[in-house]
């Protein structure tokens, strides 16, 4: 399991609710996970969500990408991968591994691309700040404007 100072690592256990009769996580808790990693990585930025809808700001989701690479079953414990890879005063776009811990297989790979908007949904620039903190772990190669 990969691991930087640009990832924020959260861990996940499956549970029961999130499979199918066979124990199979049904594949839309993936992107649920993915949210909890972006979440974290907000946060560890200094950037709570919380705070940030507070003032005004939301992320909303534009566009997701999953590609499955194997199931995780109930009750394996994962960690989501988290990392900022791209960063623009109207974009913002974060890469996900989720991986089982204990054999460390990658699960699943993913991407999802956030507008930022007011609370009305209309899009609007990242207040200077938010940018600043979320590029204090920005993965290295990745730009902004």
């Amino acid at each position: 399991m990969p691991e930087d100072a640009a990832a924020v690592v959260s861990p996940v256990r499956v549970r029961y609710a999130e499979t199918d009769q066979m124990g199979v996580v049904y594949h839309a808790n993936y992107l649920v996970w993915m949210e909890i990693g972006r979440t974290d990585y907000c946060r560890a930025c200094g950037a709570a969500y919380r705070e940030l809808e507070a003032a005004g700001l939301r992320l909303v989701v534009a566009a997701a990408q999953v590609r499955y690479h194997a199931p995780a079953r109930y009750d394996d414990d994962l960690c989501v991968v988290t990392r900022l890879v791209a960063l623009r005063s109207r974009q913002v776009t974060f890469a996900y591994e989720i991986w089982r811990t204990a054999d460390g297989t990658r699960l699943v790979t993913g991407e999802t691309t956030h507008l930022p908007t007011d609370p009305h949904g209309r899009i609007i620039r990242l207040p200077p700040s938010v940018q600043a903190a979320l590029a204090s772990k920005l993965a290295p190669g990745h730009g902004g404007d």
